[in-house]
């Protein structure tokens, strides 16, 4: 039996499904110098207030004044239509008190078309740096000084605000913030927005003031001349790569799925899935997740570029799936790959059509509920992972020891001791006190066992594990972006969350932040860690929430018991894909 590949029109066997590469950017955050740093990158130099038309410091003198019509309209308190007759005030008095006379045929308005043209003419090389800097892992922000347009030609803002927001990963403008680029307030709404803190983020701009004003915030600044000399001197300072490159594995045509693994795995797990549900009638791909197996990341300093290289991990898959022009995808994951679907459905329910977890529950955030779970010790293995270096030396230390302790079914529990995942610090190690040789579980043949060690011999774990180091980078995300009104879920494991949720007062427990799409969450009897205990409660969290429960299943559910999951995952997606077609 073979299976059609789709798009590239070749053949691969049903068991070999087809192998897609992807390389457009990916969000995360790198750093050169010695801190984790935030290029932003400033489209709009005030470079228009030295016009050749206007005296030297005629249009700065008017755009300085603190309470003057440019700066009123750029922080939004005016329109442009209300900015004009006041600005048209304010030229006639900065020329009567320099004694000079307006340019001949002069008009405000004339003057505004000529800043206008400034603002929306959009260097292509500042374009090139941000996508470069994009490529390799850096987030990048642009601050730009802008009016809200009620007059004239509106299509010019529109088209520009979209080629902004196809490069950057944060457009501020002024007049939607009430602060001004280089005030203090706008450098620290974007660095907020984004995450980071302003000793981690980077100016770049080719005004000093601006740069000056940088600072004495504490930013690193690049003053540069130009958007070319911007390219030059970004590229040396931040020794940019090769893009990042997200590796998935696709079969089948129809309603799109995509299969999201957790630690320590790759789309490999999910090979006795793949062909059933594409046989099933679905368009199944299958992830290596950021840092996995062949998707890559960026590389560096550990305690610069590798801790928060799994930053915003739902943002990097949204744009993934924009990027392969898939509008809505419905979303399975398991462990690591659970917590991120579950992410996706709350911060861009839009594009999440349906979305199953096995074993991974959603979390309250009611710190008195996470800390009840961690007071239970199971978790304390995410604390050991914390520490750069010391979880790596003992996973990378014997491949094959490593994958036969952490590959083990169920009912193998008298011949593969279960690893004991608290007390993890206090005896020094994850493996402390398992058997130096493990038989070969029978979840897994030679073959497979020489595939998850070859996705590890050159890479090691450092970028797997910095999925747990980047945990509450990632909870700060969640808190501070955009939602709809109602108490916050936690999303991720509850290793570090109790301590981390106490105190925000914007997870209020009076309303609930619910998952309104279609949800199927499958429960395994002897996961040692994520019990299905945890789960209870969560038909108050998602409304129409199915349920899948096998009981004699440990926690590598999908190779433990595929026929069974596949059975479960298949006969709901089928019912649920139905429904939308009724």
């Amino acid at each position: 039996m073979r299976e059609e590949a789709g798009r590239k029109g070749t053949e691969q066997n049903a068991t070999e499904p087809c192998l897609r590469k992807w390389s457009r950017p990916k969000l995360c955050c790198s750093a050169s110098g010695g801190s984790p740093c935030l290029p932003a990158l400033t489209l709009f130099s005030p470079a228009w207030r030295s016009s050749t038309i206007y005296p030297e410091g005629f249009l700065s003198s008017l755009a300085s004044r603190k309470d003057g019509a440019l700066s009123r309209a750029e922080r939004g308190k005016i329109t442009l239509f209300q900015m004009i007759p006041d600005l048209e005030v304010e030229c006639v008095e900065e020329a009567r008190a320099r004694a000079i006379s307006l340019p001949s045929g002069w008009s405000v308005r004339h003057l505004v078309d000529k800043l206008r043209e400034a603002m929306l003419d959009v260097n292509p090389a500042v374009l090139k740096m941000a996508a470069r800097l994009r490529d390799s892992g850096y987030l990048t922000a642009v601050l730009a000084n802008h009016w809200i347009y009620d007059s004239g030609d509106t299509e010019g803002p529109a088209r520009l605000l979209s080629q902004l927001g196809g490069h950057f990963d944060l457009v501020l403008q002024s007049c939607r913030t009430g602060h001004r680029v280089p005030e203090a307030s706008m450098f620290s709404s974007a660095v907020q927005h984004l995450g980071v803190t302003l000793q981690q983020a980077l100016w770049v701009d080719a005004d000093e003031d601006g740069v000056k004003a940088a600072e004495m915030e504490g930013m690193k600044t690049l003053l540069v001349e130009n958007g070319t000399d911007a390219l030059s001197k970004l590229a040396s300072l931040a020794g940019l790569q090769p893009g990042v490159r997200t590796h998935y594995v696709e079969m089948g045509e129809g309603p799109p799925v995509l299969l999201c693994h957790g630690f320590p795995e790759s789309w490999y797990s999910w090979r006795y899935q793949i062909p059933a549900l594409a046989h099933a009638g679905f368009r199944v791909l299958a992830l290596d997740m950021k840092g996995y197996g062949e998707s890559t990341a960026p590389t560096g300093k550990i305690s610069i570029i590798q801790r928060r290289v799994h930053m915003f991990p739902a943002r990097s898959l949204e744009r993934w799936i924009y990027y392969c022009a898939i509008p809505q995808v419905t979303l399975v994951g398991h462990d690591w790959g659970g917590a991120l679907v579950w992410s996706m459905a709350q911060v861009y329910p839009e594009r999440v059509r349906a979305v199953v977890s096995l074993n991974t529950p959603l979390f309250d955030a009611n710190p008195a509920v996470l800390q009840k779970i961690q007071d239970l010790g199971i978790f304390d293995y995410q604390v050991y992972f914390q520490k750069p270096g010391v979880a790596e030396a003992e996973l990378e230390k014997n491949l094959e020891r490593t994958f036969k302790i952490f590959f083990s079914s169920s009912c193998e529990r008298d011949t593969h001791p279960p690893i004991s995942t608290a007390g993890v610090c206090a005896r020094g190690g994850l493996f402390v006190g398992q058997p130096e040789d493990i038989p070969l579980t029978s979840m897994l043949t030679e073959a497979d066992l020489q595939f998850y060690m070859s996705r590890y011999k050159d890479q090691g774990f450092r970028r797997p594990l910095n999925w747990y180091r980047a945990m509450e980078a990632n909870m700060k995300w969640y808190v501070f972006s955009p939602q709809p009104q109602g108490r916050c879920v936690y999303i991720g494991l509850p290793g570090r969350a109790a301590s981390f949720w106490t105190g925000f007062n914007s997870c209020s427990s009076d309303s609930v932040h619910q998952v309104l799409v279609p949800a199927l969450m499958v429960t395994a009897g002897h996961d040692p860690v994520l019990l299905p205990s945890f789960s209870e409660g969560m038909e108050d969290l998602i409304p129409n929430l199915s349920r899948g429960h096998i009981e004699e299943c440990g926690h590598w559910t999908q190779l433990d018991r595929p026929a069974e999951t596949n059975r479960i995952l298949i006969g709901w997606l089928k019912e649920t894909h139905g429904k939308a077609k009724l």
